[in-house]
């Protein structure tokens, strides 16, 4: 199972494994996690079409068990190459197999709501990930729902850091089939808005072209 989403998006949210209903239905995050998942991005005025959404194993691991080591690794590449052709400023992981794969040796408890670097390993360019707890995790505890709830409030002012550090690189030197990279998606124009105090260069940057 691939994922699906805006492929012009700037924000690629990585889960853990398809369970059963996504893999009957070939679609990420639906059923109970992926309706938390669906009022989370509301809650910023984001909907899921609004990014792209995957996993970092493609196929449900049996009886719905924790994926194996070996497991990411056989996916790591089709990862890999999802996050290069997307390039997104903003990589959002949801759930501690996720998070380890962008954050090595990371506890979900302490990292979830704080932010990293990307290696360019992953296959993301200059991109900024974003820790968060798994949506099944959340139902699970009403705390945890708490603060995937706070959590996701700061995305929104995330991206536009991101942004601005991804600015700060120089661009790579275009091939002779190099085409210009789209625009961000339109739709999270409202989201960028409700960003907390945001720098005087930031307000004036807020509009999405």
């Amino acid at each position: 199972m691939p994922g699906e989403g805006s492929p012009d998006t700037e924000v690629v949210l990585v889960g853990e494994a398809p369970g059963f209903n996504e893999d009957r239905l070939g679609r990420p995050f639906i059923g109970r996690a992926g309706d938390l998942l669906v009022k989370l991005l509301g809650s910023i005025e984001w909907r899921r079409e609004d990014v792209f959404i995957t996993n970092v194993v493609k196929c449900r691991p049996p009886d719905n068990r924790d994926p194996e080591p070996d497991e990411v690794a056989a996916c790591a590449p089709y990862l890999q190459r999802q996050l290069t052709a997307l390039d997104p400023a903003l990589i959002v992981t949801l759930g501690r197999h996720s998070m380890g794969r962008f954050m090595p040796g990371a506890r979900i408890s302490q990292a979830h709501g704080t932010t990293g670097a990307v290696d360019p390993a992953t296959g993301a360019r200059d991109a900024t990930v974003f820790a968060m707890y798994h949506p099944a995790a959340a139902l699970r505890g009403a705390e945890v729902e708490r603060q995937s709830f706070e959590d996701a409030s700061h995305i929104p002012q995330i991206l536009l850091d991101a942004r601005a550090r991804r600015a700060q690189t120089p661009p790579a030197r275009p091939g002779p089939d190099h085409e210009q990279s789209p625009g961000p998606d339109p739709d999270l124009e409202p989201a960028l808005a409700l960003a907390t105090e945001p720098t005087p260069d930031q307000a004036a940057d807020l509009t999405i072209f």
